[in-house]
């Protein structure tokens, strides 16, 4: 996997899409399914572009069961060496701890590249904390970006509502490697840290049923070297921005 894709997939934070409306439940409620479609100016994926700063279009179709078992797929357009396509598969266990606010999901995913013939294809866990305004989630992999290296993503998140119905959402961070110079190559030479940081702030809101999102992307200095190292002095793929997307659960 070259580096265009590599600094194509691997910052940190996520892009925005609308919480899925369930679309089917069974007679006795214990199945649940959901979807949901968004068009996004761009596609950011913990700090970078994984679009080549054009515009992506992504959905995703989720089942549930009332016990708080899930498996879902994402999928979405990417500009990468091997493929054009992400597609994200997942399964966890999403609940309550007891009647304290407190929920947690726990799972694993697989990220396929197809068109790369799977040398691409890597897996990662995750486990995350939420409490009324604020959030917690750390994933790990120890084949990041199918390199045979591990490395650990923490996400630190806050929403609030605001009047007329907006709502506020920041994300911060920090992607560290066991050992970033065995994953990419110019990280040595450039003399990158091995933790990468970025932040991002939004606004979104629902109407007639579409969801709307305005959110600032911010990738901090180590991963904007990192990225300029490995593509000519161009560190385009993690200049600041903002990102709008138009959403339907479906």
């Amino acid at each position: 996997m070259k580096f265009k894709q590599l600094s194509a997939l691997v910052l940190a934070a996520s892009a925005f899409t609308a919480a899925p409306a369930m679309a089917w439940e069974s007679a006795d409620g214990q199945f649940n399914t959901s979807a949901s479609v968004a068009l996004s100016t761009d596609y950011m994926w913990r700090g970078a572009s994984s679009t080549d700063n054009e515009a992506a279009i992504s959905g995703s179709f989720d089942v549930g069961h009332a016990s708080g078992l899930y498996v879902g797929t994402w999928a979405s357009n990417i500009e990468a060496d091997d493929s054009s396509v992400e597609i994200d598969v997942y399964a966890g266990f999403a609940n309550e701890i007891g009647n304290t606010g407190i929920s947690y999901d726990v799972g694993a995913m697989r990220y396929f590249f197809p068109g790369n013939d799977g040398t691409g294809d890597w897996n990662e866990v995750y486990a995350g904390l939420s409490y009324s305004h604020f959030s917690l989630k750390v994933s790990h992999s120890g084949d990041v970006l199918a390199s045979g290296e591990s490395a650990t993503h923490y996400l630190l998140g806050f929403n609030h509502a605001l009047p007329m119905g907006l709502h506020f959402h920041a994300n911060y961070a920090f992607y560290h490697f066991d050992d970033i110079d065995d994953v990419f190559t110019q990280a040595e030479a450039a003399n990158i840290d091995d933790t990468l940081e970025d932040f991002n702030l939004g606004v979104s809101t629902e109407y007639a049923g579409f969801g709307f999102d305005l959110t600032y992307y911010n990738t901090l200095s180590e991963a904007e070297d990192l990225v300029e190292a490995g593509n000519n002095g161009s560190d385009a793929l993690v200049d600041d921005r903002f990102v709008f997307t138009i959403s339907k659960s479906l």
